[in-house]
């Protein structure tokens, strides 16, 4: 049985991670065109360097929390795949195998000029004039808004194949991500955890509403999962 697990910033948050939404949020403190734009970039190489250095130190300085290693739990039980907005590690810290990010990976940099050419960085710090072996400047590997998302269509595919499917700590909100949604198998079951859990019209496919944050939710919904699949394959 093969589920999806399609996160957001909901799960990160609990692990201290600062959000973009909501207040408090890092757009309080930073316009999103000064700092997440291919024209910021261009405009001001250092200031957007320096932005993203200062949540890469923050994110490596945090530890996966509970959701996340549930999340991984899931793979003892289940065929998981986790498809997520965040652009953190900590699925993979907390031992998830399978995990595609939509809008990258902030623990790696990237080709100015070929978003295929990737590479890890080590430590926190990119220096602002580093370059990429292609002989371009490397920048943060992350999908600045007005970019494509390149994962999408791969994303598209493994929600397409879902058995079951989990929205965890995500409003939903943001496009083209949200519309990962529409993909679904009809007959799919859905599993909306998050306290402010957003209303999906979903016309052929049941959903269940978890209001509960996501470290507080995703161990009783790991044992409701695994007596679901029981049931079904009649072992109860």
């Amino acid at each position: 049985m093969k589920i999806v697990v399609f996160t957001g910033s909901g799960v990160s948050a609990e692990s201290g991670i600062a959000t973009f939404r909501g207040s408090g949020g890092l757009w309080a403190e930073y316009r999103i065109e000064d700092v997440c734009t291919p024209q910021a970039l261009a405009k001001d190489r250092e200031r957007v360097i320096k932005f993203y250095n200062m949540r890469r130190r923050e994110i490596l300085s945090k530890e996966p929390n509970i959701a996340h290693k549930t999340i991984s739990l899931l793979e003892e039980y289940f065929d998981v795949e986790v498809v997520t907005q965040n652009i953190d590690d900590l699925h993979e810290r907390a031992g998830s195998k399978n995990v595609t990010h939509l809008h990258g990976e902030i623990v790696k940099l990237r080709s100015s000029t070929d978003e295929s050419a990737v590479v890890p960085i080590d430590g926190w710090e990119q220096n602002v004039n580093e370059r990429h072996q292609d002989g371009s400047l490397l920048r943060p590997f992350v999908v600045f808004f007005g970019e494509a998302v390149p994962m999408l269509e791969k994303a598209i595919d493994i929600v397409s194949k879902a058995d079951i499917f989990l929205v965890v700590g995500t409003s939903l909100e943001v496009y083209p991500a949200a519309s990962l949604v529409n993909y679904l198998k009809p007959g799919v079951p859905v599993y909306v955890v998050d306290p402010e859990a957003p209303y999906l019209k979903l016309k052929y496919n049941p959903v269940k509403y978890i209001r509960e944050k996501a470290s507080e939710a995703m161990p009783e919904l790991m044992e409701e999962l695994k007596r679901y699949s029981d049931d079904i394959s009649g072992n109860n």
